[in-house]
Order: C-alpha cells, then structure tokens, then sequence
C-alpha cells in the first residue's frame, strides 16, 4: 500500500441559496472552478475526478462538469452521492484508488448548487406520490418529512439535554473566528473567484447575543433550534489533489500532508448529528491516536448541536475545533462540505511545524466519514 499525499485545492466563496450563484447550475460551477485548478496545477496529470453532489440534477454530473471544464474525453469521472458527506467520501475513495496502485493523481471533491436544486416527482403509482413532487430526499424507514434533518438534530440535542443559549453560545463563536479568518485571509491559498464573487456570504459581522436571541424556532414551542444553530443552504464548489507517494517522489512536489487514515460510520439516522463525533472517534482508535493528539479538528457545523457534543466529550479540546469557524458561519454546500473541511484543516496544519489534523463530517440518514491528516 502506497502512502497518500494532498499536494492542494481550491474552494470558491460559499455562497447563500440564491445569492451569489443563483443562476448558476451545479455543474457549471464545478466546471469553472476545476478549470481554476487545471490552471493553477498545470505541471500535473490528473487520472480520475471525483466528485460529490446530493441535489443536482442526477446522473453522473461530475462527468458533465469535467467536460463543461474541457478536460480530455479520456478522463474517467465518478459521482458520489452520501448527502452532506458526499465531498467527504469522495476523497476517501480518491484515497483508496491511490493507497491500491489505480492511480496516481486524483481530484477529488464535490459541488452543490442549491439554488438551482430541481424538484423531484415520485411514481404516480408510489404511495409517497404528491402532484407538487418533493426536493428533500427519504432518508429512514421512519420517515419521509422534509424536516428530517432538522427534526434529527433537535431531538439529538432534547436527549442530550443541550438547550437553545448553549447552541447560541457555537453560533456566536462560529461567527466570531469567520470574521477573523476573512479579514486576515486565512484561506488566501486555497480561495478563488468565481462569476464575480468577492466573499462567504453567510459570515455575519453583526452577529450578536441580541441578534441569536431574536432568531425564531424552526419546529416550534418546546423545542431548542433556530435559525441561528442551524446552518443556512448554500451554493458552493471545492476539490483537492491527492497524489501517491510514488508520484511525488518522482515529479519532486512538496506536499502539504498525509492522509493516515480513513473511516465511515453509521448511527442512527433519526439522531444523524451524532455521526461526526462517532466516526471521528473510529478513526483515531483504527490509527491508535487520541483526540488530544489532534493539533487542528474540523467537523461539519450543520448544527450546533455537533459543535455542543464535541466540547462536552472534549472540553479542554475546544480552542482546537474549527478554529476559524464553520458551517453555522460559512454554510454547508452539502456535496462540497468535505473538501472545505479539508481545506479549512490544511490552512490550520499549516501554521505549525508538525502535528495531526483530524476532520469529520456526518450524513444524512445517520452516516459519518473521517479523514486523518499528518503534517508534512
């Protein structure tokens, strides 16, 4: 088995749904940036794309954006669907291919464009069939509300007996160190422009106790979440380039880390929340590490409720999770929030000398992915 290296990436800003790309297909927008990444790593051969998406318009979109791109009809594409995991697995799989000897030099990420989500229609003859067909896909035999995703995490958040001002309390930081991070351009190196865009549009520099106090309740009296601890839908694209060892060997590139380990988890899907930290937690025991190892933790915000299961498991941990913020304050393009974790993680690794980086995203329908990152 060979080693795994990330050599890069690129993510475009993380736009609001119909905002900053709302007239722009998911696979346009995937196109533009992989050309940006073409551009900017021209020196490289690339064998395989892989991307993520969970609301597009189906089929193999990445493919479409591929050539959408102008890359070489010959470039094999692959599309991965895990919902809000997707851009996760999808570098899991590059992962593989590379540690097994199938490739040398994958793209891999995802893209998403909620404004332009089509909606969807059941058979006529399916007992689920509505004339006004549906956008939220069934997620557990439980149910099919599409509220699923919302009603998982307040109920995560009642058994665990999280309420509303501890959640407000990861709403307010998130914000707080997105703000930081974009007036200091922590992720200069990895951001491009894309159709004009000039920002993340969900950081809100306003942000206040006031203003998470103010934010109605998404499912009603009784009940913790708002508008706040949940994040916004969003637009957005980002990949990354893993190379194996051999490779970087022989092209002489300086990588910026090393993927160690990989995993995939599931718990239960009416409690999907609970995914991030259960499969962050499989990664570090199959690799024989600890939590208070991890130099830079970055796991997908959807909620605050994960941010509240992650300091209650690992209090003294805190200052080490999301360290500029996340999804609450930057948005969650499902497809393409691994690679932007990813990412977000390789900006923090980069300050130090050395250390481990651990990054962990849950799925819809109770899934989980992890990756494990070294230091170069």
């Amino acid at each position: 088995m060979d080693k795994v290296y990330v050599l890069g990436g690129l993510r475009s800003h993380i736009g609001l749904k119909n905002g900053i790309f709302k007239n722009i297909p998911a696979e346009i927008l995937a196109s533009k940036l992989l050309s940006k990444l073409q551009e900017k790593y021209a020196t490289l051969h690339f064998d395989e794309i892989i991307g993520g998406n969970a609301v597009g318009t189906g089929g193999n979109i990445t493919r479409l954006a591929a050539l959408e791109a102008g890359f070489s009809e010959e470039l094999p594409c692959l599309t991965v669907d895990v919902q809000c995991a997707s851009g996760a697995v999808a570098i899991e799989l590059a992962y593989a291919k590379l540690r097994s000897g199938l490739a040398d030099v994958i793209v891999a990420g995802g893209f998403e464009s909620s404004s332009m989500q089509p909606t969807r229609v059941y058979h006529s003859s399916d007992t689920r069939y509505t004339p006004e067909g549906f956008q939220v896909a069934q997620f557990s035999p439980e149910t099919n509300s599409p509220l699923a995703m919302l009603e998982g995490a307040e109920r995560t958040a009642q058994q665990a007996g999280i309420g509303r001002q501890e959640l407000e309390q990861f709403t307010l930081r998130s914000h707080r160190l997105a703000l930081v991070a974009q007036e200091q351009q922590v992720f200069a190196p990895f951001l491009v422009s894309l159709f004009n865009s000039t920002r993340d549009e969900g950081i809100r520099p306003h942000m206040n106790e006031r203003l998470v106090a103010r934010m109605p309740l998404l499912l009603g009296p009784g009940t913790s979440l708002t508008a706040a601890t949940s994040c916004l839908i969003n637009d957005g694209a980002a990949f990354v380039i893993l190379a194996n060892a051999s490779y970087v060997a022989k092209a002489g590139i300086k990588p910026l880390a090393e993927i160690i380990g990989a995993a995939d988890g599931g718990v239960d899907p009416k409690r999907s929340p609970l995914g991030a930290l259960t499969v962050g937690e499989k990664v570090l025991r199959k690799a024989g590490l600890r939590m208070d190892e991890m130099s830079a933790v970055e796991y997908n915000e959807a909620f605050a409720v994960i941010s509240a299961l992650f300091a209650r498991r690992y209090p003294a941990l805190l200052p080490r999770y999301n360290q500029w913020g996340g999804a609450l304050a930057y948005g969650h393009p499902y497809g393409a929030s691994g690679a932007i974790l990813l990412l977000h993680l390789l900006a923090e690794l980069a300050a130090q000398k050395a250390g481990y980086g651990l990054m962990s995203i849950a799925g819809a329908g109770g899934m989980g992915t992890a990756l494990l990152l070294k230091k170069v």
